[in-house]
């Protein structure tokens, strides 16, 4: 089983990017190499600020979806450590 988490990362004009991926530290690299997601192309350099727990894929899928969802008040608190 592989194992996923979901991340979240800040941009360089303090926007935040949600994602999810079975290797982060390889995906930040590829925002940041601008061959990463569309936004972060256009809103990059990114730096990392969150990472779940790991989860199975679908589990990260449903979390990021969550995640997207809030506004950016509840994200802070999650980043913060306030929210799980």
């Amino acid at each position: 089983m592989n194992t996923w988490y979901v991340y979240i990362a800040k941009t360089v004009s303090d926007k935040l990017y949600t994602g999810v991926s079975n290797n982060v530290s390889n995906r930040i690299k590829k925002h940041n190499s601008g061959k990463g997601a569309k936004y972060t192309r256009a809103n990059g350099p990114v730096t990392l600020v969150y990472v779940s727990d790991s989860l199975t894929k679908s589990e990260a899928l449903k979390r990021e979806i969550q995640i997207k969802g809030w506004v950016r008040a509840k994200k802070l608190k999650l980043i913060s450590g306030e929210l799980e």
